[in-house]
C-alpha cells in the first residue's frame, strides 16, 4: 500500500496527535521547517492524550500509600489502577505481577537480580545492551551468547541446541527482543518460546521497540517476562514496567531496600534489624513511586487500545513501505538487515549510503532539512558490526567514529517512526536523501565532540 492510498482505506488510522507536531527549527541553509521527528526507536513524542491526562492530574498530585489526606489517596488510586490497566493492555494472569521501573534496562537488570543462583542466561549477539549486558553483573550466573542467526528458524534452531546442550540441567532464562532497534526485524518470539519452555528454562521478552507497534499479549506469546519503556510508548516521563510471573521476584531480595518494600522493621536485642519485606509488586518498588510516569504509561495503553491496533499497524506498514521503495531508488543505499527483504518489521530501518559517513549524513538530515534521525551503533554493537562487515566507512570524514587499532569505523543511519508520523515527514525524508546522494550536502561540516555539526 503506497502513503497515496492509507487516506482512501478505512481501516488505516490517521496519524495519532503528538506533541512537537508543530515545532518549528531553523535550517543553516535559512528559514525555518517543520520538525520531522523520524528517531521514535530512541524515544518517541508524547501522545497528545497522554500529555492532557497527565497535565489534568497534575495538580493534584499526592504522595502514594499510607497517606491520609485526599491527594494522597487519589494518587493511590490513580497509581493502582493503572497498574491493572497496564496489566489488562499486557494479558497479565492473576499470579503475575506488574513492576513500575524507570526503563527497559532497568527492569532487565532487576530481573537479573532476582535470577535464583547458578543460573543459565542465554541471549543472542543481536540483542540492544540493554538486554545484552545485565546478565554479566551476577557473578554466579553463566552467560551463553548466541551468533546472529539470519532466519527467523535459524533463531530457533541456534536456541534449541544450545539449551539441548546446557550442562548442568538447572534454572535457565532465554532473554529475546520482540522487534529489533536496529532493523525493525520482528523476532519469532512464540517459536522461541516453545523452545525455552521445551527445555524447561523460562523466557523474558524486551518488548521496548515492539509494545509501541504490535499489540503484546503474555499468554498469547507464552513468556514468562515482558520489559519496556515508557518513552518509547509515547508516555516520556521515566518509568518503565516489567511484567510476568511472581515467584523468582517474590524469592529474591528486593531490587532496592527501603521504605515501601518493607511491610516492618524492628530492632532486635543485638542491636541489629529485622525486617519483613512486601511479596507483592511492591517488594522491588522502594522508594516513592513515579506516579506520574505510572499513569502516562497506562493512558498510553488506553490511547492505542482505543485507536485500534489493526488500523494502527496498516497504517505503518503503509508507511515502512514507502520508505523502502524510496531508498530502493537510491542504488548507493543499502538497507540493513537480518532476515532479508521480505521479514516482517515493524517502522525501524537502518541503512548506510556509498561514499558518505553515516554521522556526515545524519547532520546534513538535520541541518539542511530539518529531520531528526539517528546515527551510530545504536546500543546494539555486536549486531551493527555483523551487518557492516562488509560495509566501506571513510574513517576520516566528519564525524566518524573511533575505531580501536586495525578495525574500520563503522556507524550507520537509522529511521524511525510510529503512530503519530505524517506521511509528509516521510516524504520529506526520501526527497532529502536523493538530492544529498545526487547532489552533495550544500553546508560544510566539522568534528565537534565526537559529532559532525555545521560549520559556523
Amino acid at each position: 500500500m503506497s502513503v497515496s492510498a492509507v487516506a482512501a482505506d478505512r481501516s488505516v488510522c490517521a496519524p495519532l496527535p503528538v506533541l512537537g507536531r508543530d515545532v518549528r527549527v531553523p535550517l543553516v541553509t535559512g528559514g525555518e521547517v517543520d520538525y520531522a521527528a523520524l528517531d521514535y526507536a530512541a524515544s518517541a513524542p508524547a501522545l497528545q492524550r497522554v500529555w492532557d491526562d497527565v497535565a489534568a492530574y497534575a495538580p493534584y498530585y499526592g504522595s502514594v500509600h499510607r497517606g491520609a489526606g485526599y491527594l494522597s489517596q487519589l494518587s493511590t488510586d490513580l497509581f493502582e489502577n493503572s497498574r491493572r490497566t497496564i496489566e489488562e493492555f499486557l494479558g497479565c494472569g492473576a499470579e503475575d505481577q506488574v513492576i513500575f521501573t524507570r526503563s527497559t534496562t532497568d527492569s532487565l537488570n532487576l530481573l537479573a537480580a532476582v535470577l535464583p543462583q547458578d543460573t543459565r542466561v542465554f541471549v543472542f549477539e543481536t540483542e540492544h545492551h540493554a538486554s545484552l549486558l545485565p546478565w554479566e553483573q551476577r557473578t554466579d550466573v553463566a552467560v551463553t551468547y548466541l551468533n546472529a542467526p539470519r532466519t527467523p528458524q535459524q533463531a530457533v534452531d541456534t536456541l534449541e541446541k544450545a539449551l539441548a546442550e546446557r550442562e548442568p540441567y538447572g534454572p535457565a532464562l532465554v532473554c529475546v527482543t520482540g522487534a529489533s532497534n536496529v532493523t525493525g526485524e520482528l523476532w519469532p518470539v512464540r517459536e522461541l518460546a516453545a523452545a525455552a519452555h521445551a527445555h524447561g528454562a523460562r523466557i523474558v521478552l524486551d518488548a521496548a521497540q515492539l509494545v509501541p507497534h504490535h499489540p503484546v499479549d503474555l499468554a498469547e506469546l507464552d513468556v514468562d517476562w515482558v520489559a519496556f519503556s515508557g518513552h518509547k510508548l509515547y508516555a516520556p516521563f521515566g518509568a518503565g514496567v516489567l511484567a510476568g510471573r511472581a515467584d523468582w521476584l517474590q524469592d529474591a531480595a528486593p531490587y532496592l531496600a527501603g521504605g515501601g518494600a518493607s511491610r516492618k522493621v524492628s530492632r532486635r536485642t543485638d542491636g541489629g534489624v529485622d525486617v519483613e519485606w512486601h511479596t507483592t509488586a511492591a517488594r522491588h518498588e522502594a522508594g516513592s513511586p513515579n506516579v506520574i510516569g505510572a499513569y502516562a504509561i497506562a493512558s498510553a495503553c488506553r490511547a492505542l487500545s482505543e485507536a485500534g491496533f489493526e488500523g494502527l499497524i496498516a497504517r505503518e506498514q503503509a508507511l515502512i513501505t514507502r520508505v523502502r521503495e524510496g531508498l530502493a531508488e537510491v542504488p548507493e543505499v543499502n538497507v540493513l538487515s537480518l532476515f532479508g527483504e521480505d521479514a516482517a518489521r515493524v517502522g525501524v530501518l537502518s541503512f548506510v549510503v556509498e561514499g558518505w559517513n553515516s554521522s556526515h549524513f545524519a547532520a546534513a538530515l538535520s541541518a539542511e532539512y530539518g529531520i531528526g534521525v539517528r546515527d551510530g551503533l545504536f546500543c546494539a554493537h555486536p549486531l551493527v558490526r555483523t551487518l557492516l562487515g562488509s560495509e566501506p566507512q571513510e574513517p576520516g570524514e566528519c564525524g566518524a567514529p573511533d575505531s580501536a587499532p586495525g578495525e574500520r569505523s563503522l556507524n550507520a543511519i537509522r529511521v524511525s517512526f510510529g503512530a503519530g508520523t505524517p506521511d509528509e515527514h516521510v516524504e520529506r525524508f526520501l526527497r532529502a536523501v536523493k538530492e544529498l546522494v545526487t547532489d552533495g550536502a550544500r553546508w560544510n561540516y566539522r568534528t565537534e565532540g565526537g559529532r559532525c555539526v555545521p560549520a559556523v
